[in-house]
């Protein structure tokens, strides 16, 4: 073997990063290995107990620190993004920075309110001066895998909210999109962040499996279906719980009195933004057949108009794909499509006369249920559009998929978009809006189906983090229980009052046994 080649063989302790766009070389990062996961976690592990010993107000303090490191780092950040994932500038700005700092803002100020103790209600129980309340407390180490697609906004919503509520955390990025990954880190190390508290790993897939099994108190996944099954199987001899958000093929309906203008905008950039590399994206379109006609010449003119090029180009609206696997599966689907009856009203192919990884926006016509393109998650810029005649068919055609994370409902009729979105088997649907409620750090983010369970955001996605504790108060110590040792005929005619009575939940039917419980306890402080 000649020395050229020899020299040309990446070592596998070493992951060499590319812009997608351009092919130029922007870093590398370790591959770690077992050994050097499990140590990180050791650390994170004894960090914990000292994080977690600081007020809601004293965590929020280093997030907002965080925060203000990111504004002055606002355009290199960006760059980051772009050079490592390939997406325009303006959407590493809009999707991925703005979203985050809000989020940061909103967990840091909010999070104790959020986890504030709980009285609990115990109905008759109350009466005999009983009390409960639930605190939470955090589990401890979370591991967060996150994704290429967007390599700031999720996972920084997830560390956020896994330190605000006293967790430690340790990162396992993409191994496409690590730099990204350790910005998110930098920012925090510059915020005087207590070392060990979050710490960024890097490497293949199977430094992620490490994590699963390196003894975390809780897995954050966000990837395919096919990881997310193998990581649920992997933490399950553990009992490790997880978050899995699995993507989408998410529809969109269009109905007859939606408007057309709007609607085809939004169809547009719910599709197109992201290059399609959205969980959330809009892969599939029904739009009414009356309307269809007008709605498509629509979609078409502005999909020709998109300016498609390097993401640092400020004037770009589509950057590449992120890797060369990734423009397969996309040429695969449109080929099908084309293959089995689809016509491609615009792009359908590899743009030409560039060195980078770009494929054009495509919207498909003639489509159907049979193609991989409408069955199969694309995560590219295709939009397959599909004609309806009535709500009952455009229901039946968007719940026809393993996948629920989002959809959204195009109206003039609030009321009747209500109604068919409660029909909608999706973890989130939108009524005139689109693709970006994950920016919406108070809602909750997650699915239905082989989009995933659990969720991220909002309270119910700190929920997550947490682990409820119950405690409950007697506050008569001197007096023994009624249901305590001592059992003969008059105690068994007694629980059979408190079947009757005490468990109807009603204090007037209560009442009628409070003799036989006065007695019985009177009984049991004698003996």
């Amino acid at each position: 073997m000649s020395a050229a080649i020899l020299s040309s063989i990446q070592p596998i302790n070493e992951i060499i990063i590319r812009n997608p766009a351009t092919g130029a070389e922007v870093g590398s990062v370790p591959n770690m290995t077992a050994e050097e996961v499990c140590a990180v976690v050791a650390r994170a592990r004894e960090a914990q107990k000292a994080w977690a010993t600081l007020s809601f107000d004293e965590r929020g303090q280093y997030v907002m620190r965080a925060r203000e490191e990111i504004l002055k780092q606002l355009d290199e950040i960006a760059h980051v993004i772009c050079d490592e994932m390939g997406k325009p500038v303006a959407e590493a700005l809009s999707m991925e920075i703005a979203p985050s700092l809000d989020l940061m803002q909103f967990y840091a100020h909010k999070t104790k309110k959020l986890l504030k103790p709980e009285r609990v209600s115990i109905g008759l129980f109350g009466l005999m001066g009983r009390s409960s309340r639930i605190v939470y407390k955090p589990l401890g180490v979370i591991g967060i895998i996150s994704p290429w697609n967007y390599p700031w906004s999720i996972p920084m919503g997830e560390v956020i909210m896994a330190l605000m509520s006293g967790n430690t955390v340790v990162l396992k990025p993409s191994e496409l999109t690590p730099l990204t990954a350790l910005k998110i880190e930098e920012v925090f190390t510059k915020a005087g962040l207590p070392e060990n508290v979050l710490k960024v790993i890097t490497g293949d897939g199977k430094t992620g499996a490490e994590l699963v099994e390196s003894g975390v108190n809780k897995i954050m996944f966000t990837g395919s279906v096919a990881t997310g099954k193998r990581i649920a199987e992997t933490a399950a001899k553990t009992l490790t719980p997880v978050v899995l958000e699995l993507g989408g093929k998410d529809p969109m309906i269009v109905l007859e009195d939606a408007n057309l203008d709007t609607a085809s905008q939004a169809a547009v950039w719910g599709a197109f933004a992201n290059s399609g590399q959205s969980c959330a994206s809009v892969e599939r379109c029904y739009v009414h057949e009356k309307i269809a006609p007008q709605f498509i010449e629509k979609v078409v003119t502005q999909v020709k108009a998109l300016q498609q090029d390097v993401g640092r180009n400020e004037d770009a609206e589509l950057g590449s794909m992120v890797s060369e696997r990734q423009l397969q599966i996309v040429e695969d689907h449109v080929n099908d499509a084309v293959a089995n009856g689809a016509k491609v009203l615009t792009g359908g192919q590899r743009k030409p006369n560039t060195d980078g990884i770009f494929y054009e926006p495509t919207v498909l016509t003639n489509t159907n249920h049979s193609m991989r393109a409408i069955c199969e998650e694309t995560f590219g810029p295709t939009l397959p559009i599909m004609t309806f005649k009535t709500e009952e068919e455009a229901i039946k055609l968007a719940n026809d998929s393993e996948f629920g994370l989002t959809a959204s409902v195009w109206t003039n009729d609030i009321a009747k978009g209500k109604r068919i979105a409660d029909k909608i088997e999706a973890g989130t649907v939108t009524i005139n809006e689109v693709l970006y409620t994950h920016g919406i750090a108070q809602t909750p983010w997650g699915g239905f189906k082989n989009s995933g369970y659990g969720r991220t955001h909002g309270k119910v996605g700190l929920l997550e983090l947490v682990a409820p504790k119950h405690i409950h108060v007697n506050s008569f110590p001197s007096i023994p229980d009624v249901w305590w040792f001592g059992y003969d005929s008059n105690t068994v005619s007694l629980f059979k009052d408190f079947a009757r009575y005490f468990a109807s939940g009603s204090l007037s039917q209560t009442a009628r046994m409070l003799p036989q419980m006065i007695k019985r306890m009177k009984a049991r402080r004698k003996s």
